[in-house]
């Protein structure tokens, strides 16, 4: 199609500039979310390595004393108090939204347990049971803060990548393409004037002759 066959309208023209505006708008409201989103991160990034550090330390503990425990009570020693406890803990799940974002925020109890509520009878066990369920407890904990602190990240990073993604879209092709489009029609609707204004003009010169 040659270019003289292409006909704009003013109305295109005024429809591409609203949609530029509002591409523009957009584009700006996404850039302040994505780099909110990215100071977020790096703060529960912050978090997760004080909470990964923290994590390992207990684990590693609690293998200790486990060691320690089986060597004074005998594996069957350690079983028969285990089995013997009687509440579990319980996991409550909720939610939390950070910036538009809905991350996970667990809740547990009945984690630390006191010497009666563990079941197994004080009197026919060393204290290095009371430390071995006092250190695998404390190892219960750090594992539900992790599970949590781990899970914000990745939500919080599948988000910035997405919103990366439609602003790099906006910037770099949508906003261009409609800047692209406007430009063109403007300057074919001032060709259309100026071919009409021509028009007018031979058939004026020709009214006179």
């Amino acid at each position: 199609m040659a270019l003289r066959d292409i006909k704009p309208t003013r109305s295109e023209l005024i429809d591409l500039k609203r949609k530029i505006k509002l591409s523009e708008r957009g584009y700006k409201i996404l850039k302040m979310k994505r780099d909110g989103l990215i100071m977020e991160f790096f703060k529960i990034l912050s978090e997760a390595k004080d909470s990964r550090g923290e994590l390992l330390r207990k684990y590693k503990h609690a293998v200790d004393m486990m060691a320690v425990a089986n060597t004074v009570e005998g594996a069957i020693g350690v079983k028969a108090a285990a089995f013997s406890v009687k509440e579990t803990p319980e996991i409550t799940l909720k939610s939390k939204n950070i910036m538009g974002v809905v991350v996970p925020e667990i809740e547990s109890s009945k984690v630390k347990k006191s010497l009666a509520d563990r079941g197994y009878g004080v009197l026919g066990t060393s204290p290095v049971i009371d430390e071995t369920a006092s250190a695998f407890e404390d190892l219960v904990e750090a594992i539900i803060e992790s599970a949590e602190i781990e899970t914000t990240m990745k939500r919080l990073l599948d988000e910035i990548e997405k919103t990366k993604r439609r602003v790099n879209a906006l910037e770099f092709k949508v906003i261009p393409e409609l800047t692209a489009a406007r430009d063109f029609i403007k300057m074919r609707l001032d060709e259309m004037e100026r071919e009409e204004l021509f028009r007018m003009k031979k058939i004026k010169a020709r009214g006179s002759a």
